[in-house]
């Protein structure tokens, strides 16, 4: 009786197996190209989420001492009293961020204030390529553009 079960039983042939790998290999095709592009998506996002956050800490600065940082005491202002300048007379004790923050990318945020497409100030990210302009990925992120 158990010879007759091990006769029943069979392995995959080739011809099953291959079909399994060529499946898993269209998948695979088609699922990589997407993760291997969520990078870069994950740093767009974190450069929007940062420049929300410099905007509120920009508010609270404001809020303050009467007035945003000037463009030649940029995002420093933010981290240490300024002493060029219009000087702050009350500021805060801990400063509005911990450090200057760089995008993800790793490039300075560019401040301007006035900014000429904000009456307060303009914040931008270059993108992944760090120059002014681009498609995709190297495009700008304009704070005056984000939802």
């Amino acid at each position: 009786m158990q010879s007759s079960k091990l006769h029943g039983s069979r392995g995959f042939t080739l011809i099953e197996i291959m079909v399994v790998v060529v499946i898993l290999g269209i998948l695979a095709a088609i699922v990589v190209p997407r993760l291997l592009s969520r990078p870069d998506e994950a740093k767009v996002v974190k450069a929007k989420v940062d420049m929300k956050g410099i905007e509120e800490a920009l508010g609270l600065f404001k809020l303050d001492t009467g007035f945003y940082p000037s463009t030649d005491q940029g995002l420093k202002a933010l981290v240490e009293k300024p002493t060029t300048g219009l000087i702050p007379t009350k500021y805060s004790v801990d400063g509005y961020l911990k450090r200057v923050p760089v995008d993800p990318w790793g490039n300075n945020y560019v401040y301007l204030s006035p900014g000429l497409h904000n009456h307060n100030f303009d914040l931008i990210s270059y993108g992944a390529d760090g120059q002014a302009g681009g498609e995709s990925f190297d495009a700008d992120i304009n704070s005056w553009e984000l939802d």
